[in-house]
C-alpha cells in the first residue's frame, strides 16, 4: 500500500479516540498537514469523538478493538499483533505515536516492520502520576524503552523535555514542540450563559462564574477545586463554579459536592459538545491539575480572553506566568486556590490586564502554524539530514 502519488503516508496511532488534549493534537495534525505532501491515516483503540470527527472530514480511520489504556497482558499481546499487521499493510513513511500504550506497542511494531521514521509525542511523562515507588520505576523503564525505540520524541513542555533529555541515550532524540492553536468562534457572554443554564437552570445567572473544562479524572485535581469552593462559600463569597466534562469520577465528585453542601454553588454539566465556544460565560478560568502535558484548554481560555488560575506544574507553567499573565498556585492546595480566586474576583481591572497579557502570549508563542512547521521538520529530517538535531526551542 505504498502511496504512488508521491505523498508520504503518516500513520497516527492513539490509544483512545475520545475527547481530550492528545486527541485534539492528533486531529489538528491529521487535518492540517499539507494535502499535496502527506496522506494522514489515524488508528486507535477505544472509539469516541476523535474517530467520528476525523471520519466526518474524510480522514481514513482504523480501529484496534483490543487496544486499551489499562495493562492487560493477553489484550496487549493481541493489540501488538493487530498494530503490526496494520503497519505492514499500510507501510507508512512516518509512524506517529501518541499516548503511552500506543507508543510502546507501536514503537516495537514499527521497528520490527522496518519503518524509517517513528515519532512519539509524550503528552506528559506517565511516571509523574501518583503511584507507588515500584510502579513508578516500572513505568519509567517502559517510558525509556519506548523513547529508545523511536527515532524522535516530541515533548510539549520545557520541564518534561529537559527531564527526558537527561534520560540515558535520550539527549538527541528529544525535541520541544509546543501545542498550537488557531482562532475559533465563541459565543458572547450573555448567549453562552443562557445556553449553559439550559443544561442546568439552577445556575445563578447573575453570579460570578468560575469555570473549567476538564475530564473528570484524578489527574485534573477537581476534588481540590471543590474543596476551594467550600472555603470560598464559608467566607461569604457569592459565586458559581461550573465544570464542563465527563469521566470516571462523576459519581465521586457528585457525592463530594453534596457532602460539602455545594449543590447550589458547584455544577457538573457533563460532556458539552464544542465546550470551548462557551468560554466567555466565565469570569475566571481555573485548571487545578496535578499532572499535565501542555493543556489546550488554557490556550482556548486565553482567546476569550480570560484570566486563569492554574496549578504550578509543568505544562501549565509553560503557558501561565505567575503574577504576569494570571496566577499559579501550588497543586493540591485548596487554601491557596481559594485565595487566588477571591483576589481576582474582587479586582476586575487586574483580571482584564492579566487576561490580555495571556492572550498576547498565546498569539505569539503557541500558533498552530508553528506546531505544524516544527512537526513536519521532525517527519522530514530523516530524508534530509543524517542526524537528528536538538530543537532550538528546547
Amino acid at each position: 500500500m505504498r502511496n504512488t502519488a508521491g505523498k508520504k503516508k503518516v500513520l497516527y496511532i492513539i490509544t483512545k479516540a475520545t475527547n481530550g488534549g492528545a486527541q485534539k493534537y492528533v486531529y489538528d495534525l491529521a487535518t492540517n498537514m499539507p494535502k499535496e505532501q502527506f496522506e494522514p491515516i489515524v488508528a486507535y483503540g477505544a472509539h469516541g469523538k476523535l474517530a467520528e470527527d476525523l471520519s466526518t472530514v474524510g480522514i481514513q480511520v482504523l480501529r484496534f478493538p483490543s487496544l486499551g489504556r489499562d495493562l492487560a497482558i493477553v489484550g496487549d499481546i493481541k493489540s501488538f499483533f493487530e498494530i503490526l499487521k496494520i503497519i505492514r499493510k499500510i507501510k507508512p513513511d512516518v509512524l506517529h505515536l501518541n499516548s503511552s500504550k500506543a507508543g510502546g506497542l507501536g514503537a516495537l511494531a514499527g521497528r520490527i516492520a522496518g519503518i524509517r521514521r517513528i515519532v512519539f509525542t509524550s503528552h506528559g511523562l506517565p511516571y509523574d502520576e501518583d503511584r507507588g515507588v515500584i510502579q513508578k520505576l516500572l513505568i519509567y523503564m517502559s517510558t525509556w524503552l519506548t523513547f529508545l525505540l523511536c527515532h524522535v520524541v516530541i515533548c510539549i513542555s520545557k520541564d518534561t523535555a529537559a527531564r527526558a533529555k537527561n534520560m540515558w541515550l535520550m539527549k538527541h532524540r528529544i525535541h520541544l514542540v509546543y501545542n498550537g492553536i488557531s482562532t475559533f468562534a465563541m459565543l458572547a457572554q450573555e448567549e453562552a450563559r443562557a445556553s449553559l443554564r439550559k443544561i442546568n437552570p439552577s445556575i445563578p445567572q447573575e453570579a460570578f462564574w468560575i469555570g473549567t473544562i476538564s475530564e473528570l479524572v484524578r489527574n485534573k485535581g477537581l476534588s481540590y477545586a471543590i474543596d476551594a469552593c467550600a472555603l470560598l462559600k464559608k467566607s461569604g463569597h457569592k459565586f458559581a463554579f461550573l465544570i464542563l466534562g465527563s469521566g470516571d469520577l462523576h459519581d465521586e465528585l457528585t457525592a463530594k459536592i453534596q457532602k460539602q453542601n455545594l449543590t447550589d454553588t458547584v455544577f457538573l454539566l457533563g460532556f458539552v459538545s464544542n465546550a470551548r465556544k462557551y468560554m466567555r460565560a466565565f469570569d475566571i478560568f481555573t485548571l487545578t491539575s496535578v499532572k499535565e502535558g501542555l493543556p489546550y484548554v488554557l490556550l482556548e481560555a486565553a482567546q476569550a480572553p480570560l484570566t486563569v488560575v492554574g496549578s504550578d506544574i509543568p505544562g501549565i507553567r509553560d503557558i501561565v506566568e505567575d503574577g504576569e499573565s494570571d496566577i499559579l498556585v501550588p497543586p493540591k492546595d485548596p487554601t491557596a486556590l481559594a485565595a487566588a480566586l477571591l483576589r481576582l474576583s474582587q479586582d476586575a481591572p487586574l483580571r482584564e490586564r492579566m487576561g490580555q497579557k495571556l492572550a498576547d502570549k498565546i498569539s505569539r508563542d503557541f500558533s498552530l502554524e508553528s506546531m505544524l512547521e516544527q512537526t513536519i521538520a521532525m517527519y522530514l529530517s530523516h530524508y534530509t539530514a543524517p542526524t537528528i538535531s536538538v530543537s532550538s526551542r528546547a
